[in-house]
């Protein structure tokens, strides 16, 4: 594998930290900026929120760029973000800042799986993708928990001073390590980009992302209570047991990323099934501690092994414009948590218990599995007889330089 696909990790290690590091710190921010928590909270809907309407907006404003310029640039505007977070005078300025911290996450993602994927064999293109993401989910491992202590013992804005830091290092990865390849424009203008969006087995794909991973963020977002109310855990074990998740989600990912260059589709509803199972018995394992911290890493593994295969399938189905689709799928990403939080929500608040958003999630996994076979069955409709297609019929055999 490319060593330039560190300087992709770096990036998404930073990514990573700075999304999720805001919800172990809220009390701090909270108290610091005078406001209340639930307040304080609309900090990561604001992160979000920057995700979803950044995603596609800047990778069609720079798809005339090229991708190297572009990953570098998005990083720029990552470290500016976590910069005027550290020195944020209000909540308000805060709450800006958070905005436009997460402008460039989608697109990073975006751009930087279609840079993954033209530096690698067209049989390892899922390791490569699995590779970058593995920045994301080690930063749940590491990063997030170093990032926290750093906020209580030296205050919150020494933490997004920290994740600066590590803004920058990637910056410096990035030039120096991504291939001259991508120092040029894509041919690949927005037109084109724009066109391969409109396909119906793209968004098909992406309906797949949002249903399969609104069943995890269905249970996840709810997890703490889950752990402390069904399974009898204290409040201090919560984060360790976050770190379990943290390390199924790694192991998954790079299983995920393996499987997926063998077969695809087979990966994926393989991973969408083994999901729908473990939220079902979620009931059952949250009944003692050491099923619930297995139940914990078995959500993990199940969830990311799908990221990869979804990631991949959003750009073969895109081809000939990957990279405002592969963009659009993180903030179907985005879009999957902030709804499967919704629909968790209302299954506690309907009484049905504090494993009820897990049941939730398993009735979400197979509704992604039902949208998965219908793009299946859109594929089979299109193949071409006596070629053999594993993700999208209009996908050629041989990879141009400007496809995934």
């Amino acid at each position: 594998m490319p060593l330039a696909l560190l300087a992709l990790a770096v990036g998404a290690f930073g990514i990573g930290t700075t999304e999720f590091v805001i919800m172990g710190l809220l009390p701090e921010v909270a108290d610091d900026l005078h406001v209340s928590i639930p307040t304080a909270g609309h900090l990561v809907s604001a992160y979000a929120l920057g995700v979803v309407i950044g995603a596609p907006l800047l990778a069609a404003a720079t798809a005339r760029l090229s991708r190297r310029t572009v990953l570098i640039g998005l990083m720029a505007l990552f470290v500016a973000g976590n910069v005027l977070s550290a020195f944020a005078a209000n909540y308000d300025y805060l709450l800006a800042a958070r905005f436009l911290s997460g402008l460039p996450h989608g697109a990073f993602f975006g751009v930087g799986a279609v840079v993954a994927t033209t530096m690698v064999a067209p049989e390892r293109k899922a390791r490569s993708v699995s590779l970058m993401f593995l920045g994301l989910t080690v930063a749940n491992v590491v990063g997030v928990p170093a990032a926290t202590l750093m906020g209580q013992h030296l205050g919150w804005r020494a933490t997004f001073l920290g994740v600066s830091v590590i803004g920058v290092a990637a910056i410096a990865s990035l030039a120096f390590l991504i291939p001259h390849d991508h120092a040029q424009a894509p041919a690949v203008g927005l037109r084109r980009e724009m066109a391969a969006l409109r396909s119906l087995p793209v968004w098909l794909a992406l309906g797949t992302t949002v249903a399969g991973f609104g069943a995890l963020f269905s249970a996840y977002s709810y997890i703490t209570p889950m752990l402390t109310d069904a399974a009898g855990f204290a409040e201090g074990s919560v984060t360790l047991l976050l770190a379990l998740f943290g390390v199924g989600a790694t192991a998954g990912n790079l299983v995920g990323g393996r499987l997926a260059d063998h077969s695809l589709r087979g990966t994926l509803f393989g991973g969408l099934t083994s999901l729908a199972v473990v939220l079902a018995l979620f009931p059952v394992l949250m009944t003692t501690e050491w099923t619930a911290a297995l139940a914990v890493i078995l959500l993990g593994v199940a969830a990311f092994v799908t990221g990869s295969p979804l990631q991949l399938m959003v750009m073969e189905k895109a081809s000939a414009g990957p990279s405002l689709a592969s963009s659009a799928n993180q903030a179907a990403f985005n879009l999957a948590n902030a709804g499967g939080a919704w629909i968790g929500g209302l299954a506690l608040a309907a009484g049905f218990g504090a494993t009820s958003p897990a049941l939730a999630g398993a009735v979400l996994a197979v509704l992604g599995l039902g949208v998965a076979a219908t793009a299946a069955t859109v594929d089979r409709r299109r193949a071409v007889p006596g070629r053999e297609r594993v993700v999208a019929a209009h996908v050629p055999q041989q990879a141009p330089a400007l496809r995934p």
